[in-house]
């Protein structure tokens, strides 16, 4: 598997994001693309990856967008299959990036409802929060952090 740094403007990047905002409708009733700007991944101290599989085909994406000198979130994660640890290969990746450009932990919200994605946050060493930003006083969501220094 292959993670690229790329834009969230490229085919590949709108495709997997199409398709993650129609797995999140279905879970969370809400496709989550409210929650993301393409230009805040453009930005200084940001990036947004997708992940490739053996034969090239798109597999995965992910981005990081600073909150503070600190602090990134983590967002649009998302693999179209469990089987190769994409999910885990583009976190991990994510997180290693964030450590060189100088952050010290990362946040990230998902849906109290998405039972998978808050054993994945959780398995990885993610912990809970209190809820920042737009999601506080929303209680479906819920927020979690990790160091990465």
């Amino acid at each position: 598997m292959r993670i690229i740094e790329t834009q969230p403007n490229t085919q590949d990047a709108i495709d997997l994001m199409e398709e993650l905002s129609k797995s999140l409708k279905l879970i969370t009733g809400d496709s989550g693309k409210s929650s993301f700007n393409p230009n805040d991944v453009c930005v200084p101290r940001s990036l947004f990856v997708v992940a490739y599989d053996e034969a090239g085909e798109a597999v995965g994406c992910g981005a990081i967008r600073p909150i503070n000198e600190d602090v990134a979130e983590v967002k649009r994660m998302f693999a179209k299959t469990k089987e190769l640890g994409v999910g885990s290969k583009i976190l991990s990746y994510l997180e290693k990036q964030a450590q060189k450009l100088g952050y010290s932990t990362l946040w990230l919200e998902t849906r109290l409802v998405n039972k998978r994605a808050v054993a994945f946050y959780e398995k990885r060493g993610y912990y809970r929060i209190p809820n920042y930003g737009k999601y506080i006083n929303r209680p479906e969501a819920v927020c979690f952090a990790k160091a990465v220094l």
